[in-house]
């Protein structure tokens, strides 16, 4: 395939609807896109369901992941979205613009550096941290602090990924926020060091010129 660059890949099948992508950003085959924003070098993976979200940089979404479901409305007499697409099935009667707008509302919020896992679902308005990993076919129903690893239905704490010193660290460091240039000259260090000896090499130096 070709290289990625400034303007999103877009494999067969996508629907992407009232979305903004990032660079370097790639969207699988059969992937489905409402209301999403999406940051620089993230990706999802095909068939994935994404709506009502923001998603970070470097986040990683596996195929069949699905982040925001939309919800069936619960209080009233039926489940049904007749109630709210009510135009698919009348000449005279328009959609519930309300429910859409509450919809649209309840946004997820995934961040920087994140794994979602095959088939996993993050609920609306979850935030999922920085750094953070949802195990495969978890279900995220509240929020996952930064740098936590989590799993099953409803999905709970495993471990952390890294020690709360070091996911601080990481954090302050904010490497997402380097520029493309700087991400390559860098690449062989994200490559062979662990996260400690990555940020004290890069805390020691300053974020834009080490030693």
């Amino acid at each position: 395939m070709a290289r990625l660059g400034e303007t999103p890949t877009l494999h067969p099948g996508c629907e992407v609807i009232d979305s903004t992508l990032g660079r370097y950003v790639e969207i699988g085959t059969g992937c489905q896109l409402l209301n999403v924003t999406m940051g620089d070098y993230s990706y999802c993976e095909r068939f994935s369901d994404i709506a009502n979200a923001e998603i970070g940089k470097f986040s990683n979404i596996a195929a069949f992941a699905r982040i925001g479901p939309t919800d069936h409305p619960m209080a009233q007499p039926s489940l049904h979205h007749f109630l709210y697409r009510s135009n698919d099935y009348w000449d005279d009667a328009g959609p519930d613009a309300a429910f859409f707008q509450r919809r649209r509302a309840r946004t997820a919020r995934i961040g920087h550096d994140t794994w979602i896992g095959h088939g996993a679902v993050v609920r609306p308005e979850v935030t999922v941290g920085h750094g953070a990993v949802v195990a495969a076919m978890a279900v995220v129903t509240r929020p996952v602090d930064p740098y936590t690893i989590v799993g099953g239905v409803p999905a709970q704490v495993i471990r952390p990924r890294f020690a709360p010193a070091i996911a601080d660290r990481m954090m302050a460091l904010g490497w997402w926020d380097w520029d493309h240039a700087t991400l390559r000259a860098r690449l062989e260090d994200f490559r062979t060091l662990d996260a400690e000896a990555f940020l004290e090499r890069y805390e020691r130096a300053g974020a834009q010129n080490p030693t």
